[in-house]
């Protein structure tokens, strides 16, 4: 055990040791994205506390528990990922009928957002068993508090965009139409590819979190028709995973000066170059203008 992690153990113990930890309940555990001080004193009490820990991947769980100084044998760990969801819930739900408690954590972050973890909770409350989930870490509304997102329409959470390039162009596509922040998870062998598909969103904001918490934390804010140039700069911004929030965007309005220059410039210049003209002259939104020009045009 790091030594560092001694105290926390304590501390933990002290700080939850007195709260009530009802039998019989499923315990969904948020854990570090990547940096093991982001772990809750709740989380290292209950992680000690259970009768068994279902996770993603049990290796990685039992080193993360080494890490902190929890001993818990193989024995005590229950794999429970995306392709044995259903079936192992039931062994989860035939524990929790025998009294115990039983603690669920993903790889990292939030269980159930975007790892698995939703069916298993879906099972066990169907089953009549309670769900009681601990708060910490999730990337999501990691790089959400570090975009500087001021809109007050909310966000949309769409996690990881499909894989296919075709059903990848059409998702980009619905993303274009939501005026809303929208949240994206990707793993660094796809992200130049996702960084193509969003360079028609044009001007839109898009802050790029990546290796959050971690060591070579990276969080920037560019142009989505410029992150394709930004991840090519540097070899190592195509490294680690990343979470990413596409900025809301604003009904645009134009005023009553914007729209008397289109009709003065559109007779005599191509749509864009009329557009772009009046978005320097007025200062006005460009994509409005656009809009307001293809509305002249018809």
């Amino acid at each position: 055990m790091s030594a560092s992690f001694a105290p926390a153990l304590a501390a933990a113990n002290d700080a939850a040791g007195q709260q009530n930890h009802p039998v019989s309940t499923l315990y969904v555990v948020a854990t570090p994205i990547g940096n093991l001080a982001d772990i809750s004193l709740r989380a290292l009490h209950v992680l000690q506390k259970v009768d068994v820990i279902a996770c993603e991947d049990t290796r990685h769980t039992q080193q993360m528990l080494r890490a902190y100084g929890i001993d818990r044998p193989g024995a005590q760990l229950l794999a429970v990922h995306q392709h044995n969801e259903a079936e192992a819930a039931q062994t989860v739900i035939a524990r929790l009928a025998q009294g115990e408690r039983v603690a669920y954590v993903s790889d990292a972050g939030t269980p159930a957002i975007s790892d698995p973890g939703a069916r298993l909770a879906a099972a066990v409350r169907q089953a009549g068993y309670r769900v009681l989930p601990l708060p910490g870490a999730s990337s999501v509304i990691t790089v959400l508090s570090a975009s500087g997102m001021t809109g007050d329409g909310g966000f949309v959470f769409s996690g990881f965009l499909p894989s296919k390039a075709g059903e990848r162009q059409h998702a980009v596509q619905a993303l274009a139409q939501e005026t809303r922040a929208v949240v994206l998870l990707e793993a660094p062998h796809r992200i130049e590819a996702l960084a193509q598909a969003l360079a028609v969103l044009g001007e839109r904001r898009i802050t790029v979190g990546r290796e959050l918490t971690k060591q070579f934390e990276q969080i920037e804010t560019v142009e989505a028709q410029d992150f394709a140039a930004w991840l090519a700069e540097k070899p190592d911004r195509q490294r680690g995973e990343f979470a990413l929030v596409v900025h809301d965007e604003p009904v645009a309005q134009t005023s009553g000066e914007g729209l008397r220059v289109l009709q003065l410039l559109l007779p005599e210049l191509p749509l864009k170059t009329a557009v772009k003209l009046a978005a320097e002259i007025t200062g006005e939104s460009k994509n409005a203008l656009y809009e307001q020009a293809l509305a002249l045009k018809k």
